[in-house]
């Protein structure tokens, strides 16, 4: 048996419509064989609160072995899970080709799913939390969108929230737009001068988060696509990726909302459009997770191969020699935090390559979890961990090696959610940093 793996890692499908896979024993079972293995190997101990949990489960126990933890404390270990999927395709020397054949990722999400269907620890926030869409729809009303965006403002209303819904009343909330994204974006098709084609077009799957929070990154977009010429459209009638229900464990959710989106996607792809999503979690729900829950779906197959991140593409312009570098103007010095769920994706560090193309801009590049993780860090009993969690992206992001006084210019990830966490880790008070997202930063850089 050898100790590692130097070969890339490789993903098996997962088999949730089976009755095997609900079976509680057998979830444990597994748990218990990975456990093992991760006591003896510790590698990952400090990415998410899940391997602490259970190191020191296994610490404090009678025998210092796993032997001696109790089986009903495994489920501790999944509740600090947020399925970052870092473990897997950065960290573990056991994961497939090798023969331990180690997915702790696809683990945790298949202890979620006992919970979710045996309704052990799915709570009314959790199913609130999850529903982007719907609450988009709801809180962009005109009369209601001010309304709600003046509550998660009052420290009074966070506080009942805190107590009725289990949302910590101290963590960062996303403000709503009424004036979405889908309802105000336009197409634009490039002008046919002499007969030539543009070699790429873009279909824009906005996400839920530019839809209804912060639609001006999905215009930033648009705004880069029309200077390098590149045609595109925005997909209409989208709902959410899944994302939300997958990190819950409601895989039917799942399913569903795969059903609502890709029939959409799969015709674009097979107009040849590439699929541009500008929200991570989005662009690896459809490139990865939904390809391995729904394996012999044709379609779904197809969008996976067909959605990009944007930089991805960006960096597919450059080497075509189709990407405009006449740049009017440069952000300073950025401290760039390379999300997660970017990171897993195996796309390499694209953004801060298209980023370094720009005049007067330093990037200082941090890649490690910030901790916030979709809604997860929001949540009453995990806030505190996500800030913990996060604490060495905070003291990094906020020491730009070019800085006069250390502070940066503008702080930036691909994950706007991650972003305003790091903001709110940092503390606003202290620094005059702005925080942008990287498409809006090469937005501006193309204007005076």
């Amino acid at each position: 048996m050898r100790e590692g793996s130097l070969q890339a890692p490789t993903r098996h499908p997962v088999d949730w419509k089976s009755q095997e896979f609900y079976d509680e024993k057998a979830c444990l079972d597994e748990m218990e064989r990975i456990f093992d293995i991760c006591h003896g190997c510790r590698r990952c101990v400090s990415l998410c609160g899940s391997f602490p949990t259970l190191f020191d489960l296994i610490d404090e126990a009678e025998t210092g072995e796993l032997d001696s933890v109790k089986r009903e404390d495994y489920w501790s270990v999944v509740d600090q899970c947020y399925l970052c999927d870092v473990c897997y395709l950065t960290k573990c020397p056991y994961v497939p080709p090798h023969p331990w054949n180690l997915d702790f990722p696809h683990t945790m999400l298949r202890a979620k799913a006992i919970q979710f269907k045996a309704g052990s620890s799915t709570k009314t926030r959790d199913k609130i939390l999850s529903n982007t869409s719907l609450n988009g729809k709801l809180a962009t009303i005109p009369v209601v969108v001010d309304l709600v965006n003046k509550a998660n403002k009052s420290k009074a209303v966070r506080s009942l929230g805190e107590k009725a819904l289990g949302v910590h009343k101290e963590a960062w909330l996303p403000e709503y737009n009424s004036q979405t994204f889908e309802k105000h974006a336009k197409p634009y098709v490039k002008p046919d001068i002499g007969g030539v084609v543009s070699e790429f077009k873009v279909a824009v799957y906005s996400t839920c988060y530019i839809n209804w929070n912060e639609p001006g990154i999905g215009h930033d977009l648009l705004d880069i696509l029309q200077v390098n010429e590149i045609p595109y459209l925005t997909v209409q009638g989208q709902t959410c990726c899944g994302m939300p229900k997958l990190e819950m464990g409601d895989l039917d959710s799942v399913e569903k909302l795969k059903n609502a989106n890709i029939t959409r996607l799969a015709e674009l792809a097979r107009e040849g459009y590439i699929i541009v999503t500008p929200i991570p979690s989005c662009t690896l729900m459809f490139k990865q997770e939904l390809p391995l829950l729904f394996p012999k779906d044709a379609d779904v197959q197809l969008v996976g191969q067909a959605i990009s991140d944007p930089f991805e593409f960006f960096k597919k312009l450059v080497k075509k020699g189709l990407f405009k570098t006449d740049f009017e103007s440069g952000p300073g010095n950025v401290s760039y935090h390379v999300s997660c769920h970017l990171r897993v994706q195996n796309v390499g560090q694209k953004t801060r390559e298209i980023l370094e193309l720009l005049p007067d801009i330093s990037v200082n590049t941090v890649e490690r979890c910030s901790g916030h993780a979709g809604t997860w860090g929001v949540k009453k009993e995990f806030h505190e961990t996500a800030l913990k969690i996060g604490k060495p992206v905070f003291k990094k992001m906020n020491n730009h090696p070019n800085s006069f006084d250390g502070s940066p210019d503008v702080i930036a990830s691909d994950c706007q959610l991650a972003a305003h966490h790091i903001e709110q880790g940092i503390g606003k008070d202290e620094t005059d940093f702005k925080v942008k997202h990287p498409l809006t930063i090469l937005a501006e850089s193309y204007k005076p």
